[in-house]
């Protein structure tokens, strides 16, 4: 059998992606499906980190938008990650993978607090490290805390997980001549304003050379297969 191409990888998933066709919430059977995605990788003997944002439960900057303290509404943001987190960790071990959450904001009776060194000792034992509550801060994303996270545990590769099958010049929901690319520079998703990740994120991956892979969340095996050196989705490299 072929080697993975990735040793150690950091997933980062939307809030949103646990909703499912729900409008608000987690939809247990989503939860489930990507439980069992992340088990296949880790059966292969690849090390998994997964950073989850919160934005099916509760959006920060939709809520400062409307009048909220800033760094008030990205705190309860933060701690919408840390629900998200557990719900991941319980369908998880559904699957008979052991789970650790890190949470950056301090809470020991649901989760142990971030500490890199643990972290790491953690997915060389094989478990699953679900990174929460961001990077602990308010004014950064979860996009960011991606991207710091995957820089110290020295990650291979960051896959974010999204509804589309890759990076598109425009959105290809509103935009039917959208094109995608097979392999783009941060540079370029930098000038031309692609969601991909927010700027900070983008800007760190290019500074210390991190590769990203966007593929599509719902394709079922598509996480094996970029594991093990298929071409899925986008790249995003120097």
């Amino acid at each position: 059998m072929p080697e993975p191409a990735y040793r150690r990888v950091l997933l980062k998933l939307s809030g949103e992606a646990l909703m499912g066709e729900q409008a608000f919430g987690i939809d247990p059977a989503v939860t489930t499906q990507i439980a069992k995605d992340i088990a296949e990788i880790q059966g292969l003997g690849v090390q998994t980190a997964v950073v989850i944002g919160g934005g099916n439960l509760f959006r920060g900057l939709a809520a400062s938008a409307k009048g909220m303290d800033r760094a008030t509404a990205d705190y309860m943001g933060m701690l919408a990650t840390v629900i998200n987190g557990l719900a991941l960790q319980d369908a998880l071990e559904h699957q008979g993978v052991l789970t650790r959450v890190a949470s950056a904001i301090e809470m020991r009776a649901v989760a142990e607090p971030f500490i890199r060194r643990r972290a790491v000792r953690h997915l060389e034992k094989g478990r699953v490290v679900v990174f929460a509550a961001g990077t602990g801060n308010p004014y950064f994303t979860t996009d960011t805390a991606a991207a710091l996270r995957a820089m110290e545990i020295k990650a291979d590769v960051i896959m974010k997980a999204t509804k589309v099958d890759g990076i598109y010049t425009a959105d290809p929901k509103q935009d039917a001549s959208a094109t995608r690319y097979d392999r783009i520079t941060y540079l370029q998703v930098l000038e031309q304003g692609l969601k991909v990740m927010d700027a900070t994120a983008i800007s760190l991956c290019m500074d210390n050379k991190m590769p990203i892979v966007v593929l599509d969340l719902n394709e079922r095996g598509n996480m094996r297969r970029a594991i093990m050196g298929e071409h899925v989705g986008s790249l995003v490299t120097a």
